[in-house]
């Protein structure tokens, strides 16, 4: 086996990790959008962040499902608590939302503060560690993805509020501990952004795409240049959506009768 085989090995399950990521985060994108909640998914992601963090401070097995429960919980309660929110004061429900996510992300650094490797902790939650995500890591987020896929089918984009925020909510608990907040912020937004301008039916199968695109180039810099792959797949992810965006159809002119 020649080292460019191995390196692609490597990348596989990373990969495949992106698409799980990818399967649900780019519709529940479209919907974010459309309800003007952006920063939701910064919010959620970051609360289970804090979840992984405080199932850490009590020893629990990092790659148990004691681990999920609590991410899954610690992201369900911050979803029951922005649906009150929004139902309570709507005009200001995306200030309570950036609210949310700044507290979820002190809160994490005051945990860890006399953790001697609790910045290196914060640094995997923030960024991720998906070239290092082994195949048994699939499992769980694999079986959680064909639940909200299921879900989404028949609801489609009748979810009300609170349906729409647990659903993002368990997207969410899986994909932070295999990506991390950056690329889970990226996977939801950037397609989603690139092809707004598109025709209905283009504009799922052009976002899954753009997603597609950027974590497989992404991926493959990353080996080339040793540069990290999180940043790299945000990078080439958003280049992918300027150019789709840049090449959106224009409307055909009116006529001047």
């Amino acid at each position: 086996m020649t080292l460019a085989t191995m390196d692609l090995m490597i990348i596989v399950p990373a990969f495949l990790a992106g698409l799980l990521v990818l399967i649900t985060h780019v519709p529940l994108g479209s919907q974010v959008l459309k309800r003007g909640i952006v920063f939701i998914d910064l919010a959620i992601a970051q609360i289970a962040a804090l979840g992984v963090i405080v199932a850490g401070m009590m020893d629990l097995d990092q790659q148990g499902w004691l681990l999920q429960v609590a991410a899954g919980s610690a992201a369900l309660l911050g979803a029951l608590l922005l649906t009150w929110t929004e139902k309570r004061w709507p005009e200001v429900q995306e200030a309570q939302i950036g609210v949310l996510f700044i507290l979820a992300a002190t809160g994490g650094l005051l945990l860890v503060a006399h953790n001697p490797h609790g910045g290196e902790h914060l640094q995997d939650l923030l960024a991720g560690q998906i070239l290092w995500v082994r195949y048994e890591q699939l499992l769980i987020p694999a079986l959680g993805t064909v639940a909200i896929v299921a879900i989404l089918l028949v609801f489609k984009e009748r979810l009300r509020r609170l349906g729409f925020y647990l659903v993002f909510a368990l997207a969410v608990t899986a994909s932070v501990q295999l990506v991390g907040v950056y690329l889970v912020f990226a996977s939801l937004i950037v397609p989603s952004l690139g092809v707004r301008n598109y025709g209905k039916r283009a504009r799922l199968p052009l976002a899954y795409l753009i997603g597609i695109g950027g974590y497989a180039s992404g991926l493959l810099l990353s080996t080339i240049f040793d540069l990290p792959s999180a940043a790299l797949i945000v990078w080439c992810m958003a280049i992918l959506a300027i150019v789709a965006y840049a090449s959106t159809p224009k409307p055909p002119a009116r006529s001047a009768n």
